[in-house]
């Protein structure tokens, strides 16, 4: 019988019809009801919902594809005889934002819900309640429990992380950080159509669970937390082709576990509220700063973290806020408010992280940042340039580098003033930042201003070698060597005599070269 009349829908006399909304589409929730003969009957699709996933999918967004797909699924559900399907409605207005389009197609679709007396299909707990409201019948599919998808099959318990790509063999990392191997788990290349149904089984998994977050969607890439795994996707035009990368934390210790010095366990405990801890990629920087967020925890301590992504495995008592759907001065706000005594800040990487991680600290929040180095001065570098250097040390006082999942290296940060090591003349006595050995006491590095420039000085290379500052006098008096040269108000004096000065003239270039490559003034007075 026919059921349309000039391209508008109508209801025939018992007839079950179904309209699901934006969340009924992208989870999936039709497709898995029909395929279990829970449903049948007319499945109504809003045109809108159409356009904007196909807007999505020419931004190269996932969830825009995952959307075509599962209309693409229904279309075949419908050729099968199990459903009959129809688009209604009309197309959303232009020059509305990604959120407005989607509310005014819900709007749209919950009219058409109320006036045919269908059956509203959501997994938005949010939409669910407004249909209520309304008085609308509702098929609401709340987030389920965890269920196994198709790329956990690659892990096991030595599993760090699973590399899947189109055309290559899948492969795995195994192992403990820096005790592993890459091991190929099967000799058959994983085509496209493999990579595609398992990422979009992924993104439609993270919009039913309760523990799973879409932390990015760009044109090209999606970064996910589903529970554990931390799921980076990438396609073209970004990546050469579909590629999954998921990564799984292998164990979760206790800070306990990792043996500590009685002196650093006192320190952590009492005296360290400006915390960096660094290391390479994949080394247990993130393990390590989980942990110490629970050792915070268990003394009573309000703890609160900023992640990107979410990827940190920690208890209820502990809130972890996403970098992604705020800005920084939306944390930055809510964490003055909230006074955490202790903030983790994962993965710090930008300026702005740098800027806010040191806003909060010198508002007295206890604050632990995690950075990628190759050495553990590297880690206090990252500073230098975003922040006053004389504030650093009120910023950071422990610096802690986890090499191959252990504590390898311990810095304590402070500043003095002094004549810097090599530095000969007592005039040069200035504000220096020294850098440490927490457990030996041995100082490694000094960090001063030098004329305009920041130095970072390796006290142990120092030793038994002359003076930067006579490294560059010496220089100097190798180009005029009749030249009188000497050190004031941190600028290098030369001064020769008119009879000079027409060898100054040939050589001024040489002179120029000196000082940009030192970043010290050099100034020539005729005596």
């Amino acid at each position: 019988m026919e059921n349309t009349v000039f391209g508008l829908a109508f209801k025939i006399s018992e007839e079950k019809i179904y309209i699901p909304d934006y969340s009924g589409i992208v989870q999936g929730i039709l497709t898995k009801m029909i395929d279990e003969g829970k449903v049948s009957g007319r499945v109504l699709i809003h045109k809108g919902l159409v356009t904007v996933f196909e807007q999505l999918s020419a931004q190269g967004k996932a969830i825009g594809m995952t959307g075509l797909e599962e209309i693409r699924r229904l279309r075949l559900l419908h050729e099968k005889g199990l459903i009959a399907l129809e688009l209604i409605g009309e197309k959303p207005r232009t020059g509305l934002k990604e959120e407005e389009v989607i509310s005014e197609i819900n709007y749209s679709i919950r009219e058409h819900a109320r006036s045919l007396g269908a059956i509203l299909v959501t997994g938005d707990p949010i939409q669910y309640r407004i249909a209520q409201a309304y008085g609308l019948q509702v098929l609401y599919v709340a987030p389920k429990e965890k269920t196994r998808l198709e790329f956990e099959k690659f892990f096991d318990q030595e599993t760090m992380s699973v590399h899947l790509k189109e055309g290559v063999e899948p492969l795995a990392k195994k192992g403990r950080p820096g005790e592993w191997a890459y091991s190929v788990l099967s000799s058959k290349p994983l085509s496209k159509d493999d990579i595609e149904r398992m990422a979009n089984e992924i993104i439609e998994e993270s919009r039913r669970r309760s523990d799973a977050f879409i932390e990015i969607d760009r044109v090209g890439s999606t970064i996910i937390q589903l529970g554990e795994y931390r799921i980076v996707i990438t396609r073209p035009p970004l990546s050469d082709g579909w590629e999954i990368t998921a990564v799984k934390p292998v164990r979760k210790l206790k800070l306990e576990e990792y043996n500590l010095p009685e002196e650093l366990v006192r320190r952590l405990g009492e005296r360290a509220e400006g915390i960096l801890i660094a290391g390479a990629p994949g080394m247990g920087k993130t393990t390590f700063a989980q942990a110490l967020a629970e050792y915070y925890m268990r003394q009573g301590k309000v703890v609160k973290t900023i992640e990107s992504p979410r990827d940190m495995i920690l208890p209820p008592n502990i809130t972890q806020y996403s970098k992604n759907y705020a800005d920084l001065g939306e944390l930055h706000d809510i964490l003055l408010l909230s006074r955490p005594d202790y903030t983790v800040f994962d993965e710090m990487r930008y300026d702005e992280d740098f800027k806010l991680f040191a806003d909060l600290r010198l508002a007295g929040i206890g604050m632990i940042g995690v950075v990628h180095a190759t050495s553990p001065i590297d880690a206090v570098q990252r500073f230098i340039g975003r922040v006053e250097l004389g504030m650093i040390p009120s910023i950071i006082d422990t610096v802690i580098f986890i090499r191959n999942g252990v504590v390898d290296k311990v810095y304590d940060v402070k500043m003095t003033v002094k004549l810097p090591t090599g530095l000969k003349e007592a005039e040069l006595s200035r504000p220096v930042i020294e850098v440490r050995d927490f457990l030996t006491g041995e100082l490694e590095y000094e960090i001063y201003t030098f004329g305009e420039q920041t130095v970072v000085v390796p006290v142990k290379k120092l030793r038994g070698k002359p003076s930067l500052v006579d490294s560059i006098i010496e220089n100097v008096k190798k180009i005029l060597p009749d030249a009188e040269v000497s050190f004031e108000d941190n600028v290098i004096v030369v001064a020769i005599s008119r009879s000079m000065l027409k060898n100054y003239n040939r050589r001024v270039k040489r002179l120029r070269k000196l000082e940009e490559k030192y970043n010290i003034p050099v100034k020539i007075k005729i005596v």
